[in-house]
C-alpha cells in the first residue's frame, strides 16, 4: 500500500475525546523529535534535517485496556469516523510541516513491516 525509506513508523492511536488541536500538536512534535543521530552519534536531527518522511498507519488496539481478565477492550478508542478525521488531520499537518507522508488504509488489516535502525521507540500522548 505504501513505504518510506528513511524515517518514521508512526503507529496513530485515536482515544475517546482526541482533538484535532491534539492531532496538530502531536504532529508538530513528531516533526521536530531530535531522534536521529549526527555526526558524532548524538540523536541530535530531526525528520527535516535528515530528509526523513513518516509512514502513518491508524492503529486503535494501542487503546487497549488490558487490567481484567484476559480479552483486551477497546472503550478508550474514538468511534471510526471520528478517528478518521483525526487520523486525516494528523498526516494532513504532518505534511503541512513539510514532512512526506506516505499512509496505510485506515481500519484495514495490514502486515506492516520495519527495518528499526536503532533503539529509539517512543509512545507520545498528546492532552
Amino acid at each position: 500500500v505504501a513505504s518510506i525509506d528513511h524515517g518514521l513508523l508512526v503507529l496513530l492511536g485515536v482515544a475517546r475525546g482526541d482533538t484535532e488541536e491534539a492531532a496538530r500538536g502531536l504532529a508538530r512534535k513528531i516533526a521536530g523529535l531530535r531522534i536521529f543521530d549526527d555526526a558524532r552519534a548524538r540523536m541530535n536531527l530531526s525528520l527535516a534535517d535528515v530528509s526523513g518522511a513518516a509512514l502513518v498507519v491508524s492503529q486503535f488496539t494501542l487503546l487497549a485496556h488490558t487490567r481484567r481478565g484476559r480479552r483486551p477492550s477497546w472503550d478508550r478508542a474514538e468511534v471510526p469516523e471520528r478517528a478518521r478525521e483525526i487520523y486525516n488531520r494528523f498526516i494532513d499537518e504532518l505534511a503541512a510541516l513539510g514532512v512526506p507522508v506516505a499512509t496505510g488504509r485506515f481500519g484495514a488489516r495490514m502486515e506492516v513491516g520495519l527495518v528499526n535502525q536503532g533503539p529509539v521507540t517512543l509512545v507520545l500522548e498528546e492532552p
